[in-house]
C-alpha cells in the first residue's frame, strides 16, 4: 500500500512539473495570451507546433539556428511577422522568458504523433500516402526505367549512406543517380541535375522527382519537346539523398536529418547531421549550428557525411568550375547547368545566396529563371536572407558557389507528411513544367529565360508527301513571369523568330529560317508567328521543326518542338490515338482505341507490331486492305498483372507498316499505370 501511495504521489509531482513548464502565468511584453490546452496537454517528446513572432530578418535568422521552423511569414506589418515552429517545452519556455510572444496551433499540435490512417485497400506506397513509393519502391521503379530503356536511361551507384559506412546502426543504403539522355547522339551536353529527400520527412519530393523521370522516359518519341530535350541535354535525378532517414521519416517521424549518432548527441530521437547544412561551401557561416542535437546540426565538419561527399562528388563529376574563387566573381554569361533541391514546405522558389544578404553576382540571371518557374508554380521567388531565413553549407549554395551552376531550392506545398490529393491535384501540375523549364534551359541558363517563349507549335499538316510545302506556326511569348510580389521582371516585344529542321540552332552546320509576324508586324510582347517549310529533298520518315523567339534586348528564349512525318505519293499511313497514358488497377485491362488511316495513292494493307512490353499486350497482326484515304480502328489491350504495384507502369510501342514498302510506318508509344482504388472513390480519403 505504501508503494503505492509514493508511486502516485511521484506521478501527481511529474504531472505537476510539465504542466508548470507549459503553463506562463507571467504576462510578457509581446504575449498577453494564457497558454492552450493543446500547450499544457503534448507530450514531452513532441512539443508544440506554434507561431512565434518575430521582430526583423535578424530576429528569425537567429532564432532558425537552433528551432525547427517550419514556415515563415515575413510583413511590412512588424505585428503580423512570426514563424511556425516545432518547439520543445524548453524551447517555448525560453522564448516566452525573453518577451516573445508565441502562439500555440492547437490543430498541427493535435496532429503530432498520429498514426498514418492506412485502408485496407492500400497494397504499397507509405503508410497512410498511398501516392508516395518507398525508398525500394523508388529505387525499383528508377531501376526498372533503366533496364527497360538503355538506350534513354542509366541507374548509377554514386555513393554510400552513414549507416552503409558504419555498419550496426542499422540497415545502410547506396545513393543512386538516374542519368536520363539519347545515348546514340554524342554530348558533350548541357545538363539539369535534380536532387531529392535531402530532408527525410519531406514525401512530395521523392515523388515528384520519379514522376518527372517517368513522364519523360513515357513521352520520349512521342512529344517532339520531350524527345529534344533527351536528345541533346542531359538529365540526371538523385531522388534519395538521405534514404537512412527516409526509413525513419515513413514510419510517421517528422525526422529531418541523417542517422549519424556519433557527434555527441546522447538522444536516438534527435541525433543526425542535416544533410543541407553540411555543404562545404560557407560550412557554419551562421554561429550556434554546432549543438549535435539541433535540428539543423550542420555536423562535426565540412562535408563530414557520406551523402554530403557523394552529391558533391556527383556535381562536380557533371559540371565544370565555371566561377572563380571570391565571393563575388560571377558566372560567365554563357555558363552551362541548372541545379535544383527540393524540399517542402512552404511554396517559395529560392535563389542564392542563402548565407549572407549580399546579392549574389548572378542576382539578376538567377532571378529571371527563379521567375519562369513562379510563372508555372505560383511560388514566392527570392533568395532565403528575403523571404525565410538565412541558411550556411546548403547545397543549391554550393553548386552555384563552387560550380558557377544557376541553383534553386523549391519549398513545395503547404504539409511535411502532405495528402495525396493536395500532391495530386497541386504540387505535381505546378512543379512538373517547372522541371521541364528548368531542364530546357540547362544550356543557356543565365540567358535564355530573359528570352520569349516558342509555344504552341504547329504545322497545318503532320504527314505531308515530299516536296509539299507545310506551314509553320507558333506563338513568341515574353510575358511569362511571375515572383508573387517579389519584383518585377522586364518585358520586351517580340523582335524575331526563327525556325530550323532537325536540329536545334546551336548545333553546329544547322541552318536557321526567318519566321514573320501572322498580323504582318512583330510590335508587341506576344505574337503569333509563321512560316512556309519546304519540303523538297527531305528524306521520308519524321523530321522536326525548332522555334526560337528573341525579344527586342536581343534575348534568345528556348525552343519549341513539332514532328513532321515526310512519306511518298504512293504509300503513307496514320496512326492516330487520343489516349497515350493510361491507368489502370491491378489485374484490370486498358483498352486503347486508335486509328489508322491509308493516306498514300494505293490500296494497302497494313502489319501491325507490338514492340517489347513487361505486361501483357495484344492487338492484330495486320489491317486491311484498306483504301486510300480509308481508315479502321485499331484496338490495343494491355493487361495489368495482378502483382503489379501501384505507381509502377509499362510502355509498349505499336508500329503499324506498309506491307508492300515496310519502311512507310506510323508509330504510337503507350504507356500504362497502375492507380489504387482510392483513384476511383476520392470521397473516402482522409
Amino acid at each position: 500500500m505504501l508503494t503505492k501511495k509514493v508511486s502516485w504521489l511521484l506521478t501527481f509531482l511529474l504531472v505537476l512539473l510539465f504542466t508548470l513548464l507549459f503553463s506562463s502565468a507571467q504576462a510578457h511584453p509581446l504575449d498577453q495570451s494564457a497558454p492552450s490546452s493543446a500547450e499544457t496537454m503534448a507530450p514531452v517528446h513532441q512539443g508544440v507546433v506554434a507561431r512565434v513572432y518575430f521582430a526583423d530578418q535578424a530576429d528569425v535568422n537567429r532564432l532558425a539556428v537552433t528551432l525547427d521552423v517550419w514556415e515563415v511569414q515575413h510583413s511590412s506589418d512588424a505585428r503580423q511577422r512570426y514563424f511556425v515552429a516545432l518547439l520543445t517545452p524548453a524551447q517555448l519556455n525560453d522564448l516566452r522568458a525573453r518577451g516573445y510572444r508565441v502562439e500555440i496551433d492547437a490543430t498541427k499540435t493535435s496532429a503530432l504523433g498520429q498514426p498514418p490512417v492506412v485502408t485496407a485497400a492500400q497494397q504499397s506506397g507509405i503508410p497512410g500516402f498511398p501516392c508516395y513509393r518507398t525508398l525500394e519502391e523508388t529505387y525499383a521503379t528508377m531501376a526498372q526505367l533503366a533496364t527497360d530503356h538503355p538506350t534513354l536511361a542509366s541507374w548509377t551507384d554514386i555513393g554510400d549512406s552513414w549507416n552503409k559506412v558504419h555498419p550496426g546502426n542499422g540497415n545502410g543504403h547506396d545513393l543512386y543517380a538516374l542519368v536520363l539522355t539519347n545515348k546514340a547522339k554524342a554530348g558533350p551536353k548541357p545538363k539539369f541535375m535534380l536532387i531529392a529527400a535531402i530532408h527525410a520527412r519531406e514525401y512530395t519530393t521523392a515523388e515528384l522527382a520519379t514522376r518527372f523521370a517517368e513522364e519523360l522516359v513515357t513521352k520520349y518519341n512521342v512529344d517532339p519537346n520531350v524527345t529534344w530535350l533527351l536528345d541533346y541535354f542531359e538529365v540526371h535525378i538523385i531522388p534519395q539523398v538521405n534514404p537512412d532517414g527516409r526509413k525513419i521519416a515513413e514510419t510517421g517521424q517528422l525526422w529531418r536529418k541523417n542517422t549519424d549518432n556519433d557527434d555527441g548527441c546522447p538522444f536516438a530521437s534527435v541525433w543526425g547531421t542535416d544533410l543541407n547544412r553540411n555543404s562545404s561551401f560557407k560550412w557554419n557561416t551562421f554561429d550556434g549550428q554546432t549543438d549535435p542535437c539541433d535540428i539543423t546540426f550542420l555536423g562535426p565538419s565540412p562535408a563530414s557525411e557520406p551523402e554530403t561527399q557523394a552529391i558533391e562528388a556527383y556535381a562536380r563529376s557533371i559540371f565544370a568550375d565555371q566561377r572563380g574563387p571570391n565571393d563575388n566573381d560571377p558566372a560567365p554569361a554563357t555558363a552551362e547547368g541548372v541545379f535544383i533541391s527540393l524540399h517542402s514546405y512552404s511554396e517559395l522558389v529560392l535563389y542564392p545566396w542563402g548565407w549572407t544578404s549580399t546579392l549574389a553576382p548572378n542576382s539578376t540571371p538567377l532571378q529571371t529563371l527563379g521567375r519562369k518557374f513562379g510563372y508555372f508554380n505560383g511560388y514566392d521567388v527570392c533568395n532565403g536572407q528575403s523571404c525565410l531565413y538565412g541558411t550556411s553549407g546548403t547545397t543549391d549554395d554550393f553548386t552555384y558557389g563552387e560550380l558557377g551552376v544557376a541553383s534553386y531550392t523549391f519549398e513545395m506545398g503547404r504539409s511535411f507528411f502532405e495528402s495525396c490529393a493536395f500532391f495530386t491535384s497541386n504540387i505535381l501540375p505546378k512543379n512538373m513544367p517547372a522541371l521541364y523549364y528548368a531542364a530546357k534551359a540547362a544550356r543557356r541558363p543565365y540567358q535564355n529565360p530573359a528570352g520569349p517563349d516558342s509555344l504552341q507549335v504547329t504545322v497545318t499538316e503532320t504527314n505531308v508527301i515530299t516536296g509539299k510545302p507545310v506551314t509553320l506556326q507558333a506563338q513568341a511569348d515574353d510575358t511569362r513571369y511571375n515572383s508573387n510580389g517579389w519584383g518585377d521582371e522586364p518585358t520586351q516585344a517580340i523582335a524575331a523568330a526563327r525556325y530550323s529542321v532537325d536540329a536545334p540552332s546551336w548545333v553546329t552546320g544547322t541552318q536557321t529560317y526567318s519566321m514573320t509576324a501572322t498580323d504582318g508586324a512583330l510590335n508587341t510582347r506576344v505574337e503569333q508567328v509563321q512560316a512556309t517549310v519546304d519540303t523538297t529533298g527531305w528524306a521520308l520518315g519524321r523530321h522536326s521543326l525548332f522555334v526560337e523567339s528573341r525579344d527586342a534586348d536581343g534575348n534568345w528564349g528556348v525552343p519549341g518542338a513539332v514532328f513532321v512525318n515526310l512519306a511518298d505519293a504512293t504509300y503513307a499511313v496514320t496512326l492516330d490515338s487520343p489516349v497515350q497514358l493510361g491507368r489502370s488497377l491491378a489485374g484490370s485491362q486498358v483498352n486503347y482505341h486508335l486509328t489508322v488511316v491509308n493516306t498514300g495513292l494505293l490500296t494497302e494493307t497494313f502489319a501491325v507490331t507490338v514492340g517489347v512490353s513487361a505486361w501483357p499486350v495484344t492487338a492484330p497482326l495486320q489491317l486491311g486492305p484498306l483504301a486510300p484515304s480509308a481508315s479502321t480502328p485499331l484496338t490495343v489491350t494491355v493487361s495489368v498483372p495482378p502483382t503489379a504495384t501501384v505507381g509502377t507502369s509499362d510502355s509498349v510501342t505499336i508500329t503499324v507498316a506498309s506491307q508492300t514498302k515496310p519502311i512507310i510506318q506510323a508509330v504510337r508509344r503507350l504507356t500504362t499505370q497502375v492507380i489504387d482504388y482510392l483513384y476511383y472513390f476520392p470521397v473516402i480519403r482522409r
